[in-house]
């Protein structure tokens, strides 16, 4: 690491140079500072690599797992994903206090990112390397831990550096490319579908290449003359808990996260199970059709993304943004319940996207205005993208246990729905946001 961190150029800022976001000089009307330029040109590519390589193994995942356990394909995806993203849940918050606690030449974050990215591309290629089920639930939590090792970290630098005034412009950057990693994994695994190991490795190999490049783009400040509180066991036990009473905008925002994320979780998880045995498609046609129906997502996930964050920013307020998108998630969810169709789910696709979309454009800058301690954005930050990966361990027995006690999918898509609008409606006590 040492020597691939050496490769920056020789005008890396120093502390002096790259001040903390309470001294960042607020910018004269609305452009971004030019000291912030590189970190929000890059951010929105760099905020796609880790979706990209988790949405791209999902999609290979649901085919290794139905080829490897046929029939017993729902409950076997169920336990692989529940681990997997126990895996990501565990991550973020231990990642969290160790990078806040890091003091190195290339400042706090950075030495994480790169080794996570590391992790999570041996994983990649050891996932397409697996003979069997149990060794692809390793890899696949290997992956998880990798990428999102990389993730906690790389969400810490918008309340390290970005100003309160610019984080709507900056979340609509990063949001849009977490959606558009997420929608576009599919599509990317989808050209790969009989060669897997091929899909694997390329995505591995390019995932690696761009943390490596934004690294030596968006250099971080030497840190090792700055305080550092000491380690001690109660900081990795401390690193999952922030007091629901003490910080009630806090909970309530977790709560609305994780309500939303599990509503998209449940509806992604088995959507190539979805268009086979609901909408009725052959594997062939599944694996073809899916990623053309994502596809045709993106560009209303583009515009609802694009005008939310600024929106967000120009209005000075969050919260409406974040209700009509998680009524937007929970509309389309059950479309498919009513048109159980090709068009009925591609209607519910789009629409949904968008509104998850412009929920992510707006959802960071909100998350980043209730955190409790500016001490430990690192660790808070890993207990609130816990709600974003818990889902993913919980969604997958949810859902499972929905389609195997009432014997097919149709009960799923209402039950996303009253979990949808239930996530909307969790901000609404939020007091410090408006």
């Amino acid at each position: 690491m040492e020597t691939m961190m050496s490769l920056q150029p020789e005008t890396v800022p120093s502390s002096e140079t790259v001040p903390p976001v309470d001294t960042v000089p607020v910018a004269v009307g609305r452009r971004v500072p030019s000291d912030l330029r590189r970190l929000f040109y890059s951010s929105p590519w760099m905020a796609a690599v880790a979706p990209v390589a988790t949405s791209t193994a999902a999609y290979f995942l649901a085919i290794q797992v139905q080829l490897l356990e046929g029939n017993a394909k729902v409950g076997s995806l169920a336990v692989v994903n529940a681990l997997a993203s126990a895996a990501a849940m565990l991550t973020q918050p231990i990642v969290g206090v160790l990078s806040d606690r890091t003091r190195s030449r290339f400042g706090a974050r950075r030495p994480w990112m790169l080794i996570g990215a590391v992790i999570g591309a041996v994983a990649l290629v050891t996932a397409g390397l697996s003979p069997n089920l149990a060794v692809l639930t390793v890899a696949a939590m290997a992956l998880q831990f990798g990428f999102n090792a990389f993730q906690g970290p790389f969400s810490a630098l918008m309340p390290d550096r970005v100003p309160e005034r610019f984080r709507g412009r900056y979340a609509t950057g990063t949001g849009l490319g977490i959606i558009l990693g997420a929608v576009l994994g599919p599509v990317v695994g989808s050209l790969f579908v009989d060669r897997l190991l091929v899909g694997y490795t390329a995505v591995a190999g390019i995932a690696l290449l761009a943390v490596v490049v934004f690294l030596l783009l968006v250099p971080e400040a030497d840190n090792r003359s700055e305080p550092r509180r000491p380690f001690a066991p109660r900081a990795f036990i401390a690193a999952f808990w922030v007091n629901p009473v003490k910080y009630p905008d806090f909970f309530w925002g977790f709560l609305g996260r994780i309500l939303l994320f599990g509503s998209y979780a449940m509806l992604n998880t088995y959507s190539l199970y979805l268009a086979q045995d609901y909408i009725g498609l052959s594997l062939a046609e599944a694996t073809r059709i899916v990623p053309m129906i994502m596809l045709v997502s993106l560009p209303g996930i583009i515009i609802a993304a694009a005008v939310a964050g600024p929106l967000s920013d120009r209005m000075g307020r969050r919260k409406p943004i974040v209700l009509v998108s998680g009524l937007a998630i929970a509309l389309g969810a059950v479309i498919p319940f009513a048109v159980p169709t090709v068009i009925g789910l591609t209607v519910s696709t789009i629409v949904v996207a968008a509104g998850f979309g412009a929920y992510a454009a707006v959802d960071q800058a909100l998350m980043s205005s209730v955190l409790p301690n500016p001490e430990d954005h690192g660790k808070d930050l890993g207990v609130l993208n816990i709600a974003a990966s818990l889902p993913y361990t919980i969604a997958p027995v949810i859902a499972g246990g929905v389609v195997l006690a009432t014997g097919g999918y149709a009960a799923l898509y209402p039950v996303v729905g009253v979990v949808g609008i239930i996530g909307a409606l969790a901000v609404l006590p939020i007091r410090g946001v408006r």
